[in-house]
């Protein structure tokens, strides 16, 4: 669930940003730094912030200075006014969802969360994503346009195809940083993200950032990615990545808010079938194959419905056997079902009326007698899915 928000930095520029919430509980909050010359509505930023708020972190990602939809001069901008800007982020999520423990930085951006930490002291975990060692680095994209800059102060550069007007402030803000120092100190735990053909920033940036850490501190290669993330799947990666990483570094769970039981919400998202599931809590992805049209992020809706089934028979096979002493070691339950979505959506039922079929095939491990083993198969049948879903149950749908 996406909202547009608005925040003033130190200097009173309005800053705007789409912050994505989960559909269910927060249970951690996270500010995302754009790439150089990017915006909020990056690849990188969009697809990761989206994945993201899947797994319940909520996630920040706003337009720096004289950017995107922010007010103020890009020519006005340089790398102190972007720390600046994270700072003044960071005071606004404090004030309304919650402080960020997580600081993702993308490409430039991540030079600038490492500068940034030591000033958001409820950060815990910070990641790079193709970030450079030395923001200077920033300056190779300028190539021969720096010297003009200095000679005039200010000049119209350009940048990727696009025009900027860059000042020697902004060439003077990303030099002499002691980023080996900053990280020698950062106190959080580091998560070191690179593609190792990343064309734009070298993987040697991502050594040098790992070595100059002190654990905890962790490296993924984004295989197959490139510099912009502009490809769905490796950032699909990347975002789970993050989410699992963070973890440990989280509040743990008996300390977090106890969700609702029983209760799933589903929200769509920009890509064409992806839905973000909040389950009692639990979020996660759902979508299709790439053959129809989907992304492949997640369990399909056919296989989430096989999957309440399946988890139920084994849940009630082992209650029963654990109740009749019957020494049942484990249960594996595989599940079909014998139509595609297409081919019911497609069905007219003009004298053939459609036959659903789900296939429900049982292992079961352990020393049993082939009483037992047959016990435990009428057992199946009675687990609550299966008689919810022979029962017909009567859907009630109303618009909220």
């Amino acid at each position: 669930m996406r909202r547009d928000v608005e925040f003033t930095n130190a200097a009173g520029t309005r800053l705007a940003g789409r912050l994505e919430m989960p559909p269910g509980r927060v249970r951690a909050v996270a500010l995302f730094a754009h790439c150089f010359t990017c915006t909020a509505n990056s690849h990188g930023a969009r697809r990761i912030s989206v994945a993201l708020a899947a797994h319940g972190i909520a996630t920040l990602a706003f337009d720096f200075t004289g950017l995107g939809k922010s007010e103020g001069r890009f020519a006005d901008s340089h790398f102190a006014a972007n720390v600046g800007d994270l700072v003044a982020a960071a005071a606004y999520l404090r004030d309304t969802v919650g402080a960020p423990a997580i600081l993702i930085g993308h490409s430039l951006g991540g030079a600038a969360v490492i500068a940034a930490a030591d000033l958001i002291p409820e950060s815990t975990a910070v990641v790079t994503i193709g970030a450079p060692f030395d923001p200077a680095h920033v300056l190779h994209q300028l190539g021969d346009q720096v010297a003009r800059v200095r000679a005039e102060g200010q000049a119209e550069v350009t940048i990727g195809g696009r025009p900027f007007e860059v000042s020697s402030a902004f060439l003077d803000a990303v030099e002499g940083h002691d980023q080996a120092g900053r990280l020698a100190r950062l106190k959080r735990a580091l998560l070191v993200m690179h593609a190792p053909t990343d064309a734009t920033v070298g993987i040697d940036n991502a050594g040098a950032i790992f070595s100059a850490a002190k654990h905890p501190k962790s490296f993924v290669a984004l295989d197959g990615a490139d510099h912009l993330l502009t490809q769905p799947a490796p950032a699909a990666y990347a975002a789970a990545m993050i989410a699992t990483w963070v973890e440990p570094f989280l509040l743990p769970a008996e300390a977090r808010d106890a969700p609702d039981e029983g209760h799933v919400r589903v929200t769509s998202t920009e890509a064409k079938f992806t839905s973000i599931v909040d389950s009692s809590g639990h979020s996660f992805l759902a979508d299709e194959p790439i053959k129809v049209g989907g992304m492949d992020l997640g369990p399909t809706p056919y296989d989430l419905l096989l999957s309440g089934l399946g988890t139920c028979t084994a849940m009630t096979i082992k209650l029963v056997a654990d109740r009749e002493q019957i020494p049942l070691t484990g249960v594996s339950v595989a599940l079909s079902h014998s139509r595609c979505h297409s081919e019911d959506c497609l069905a007219t039922g003009a004298g053939k009326p459609k036959i659903e079929v789900i296939e429900r095939a049982i292992m079961l491990s352990g020393d049993l007698s082939e009483a037992q083993r047959a016990r435990l198969l009428v057992i199946a049948d009675k687990c609550p899915v299966h008689r919810t879903l022979e029962s017909h149950p009567v859907i009630k749908t109303r618009l909220v």
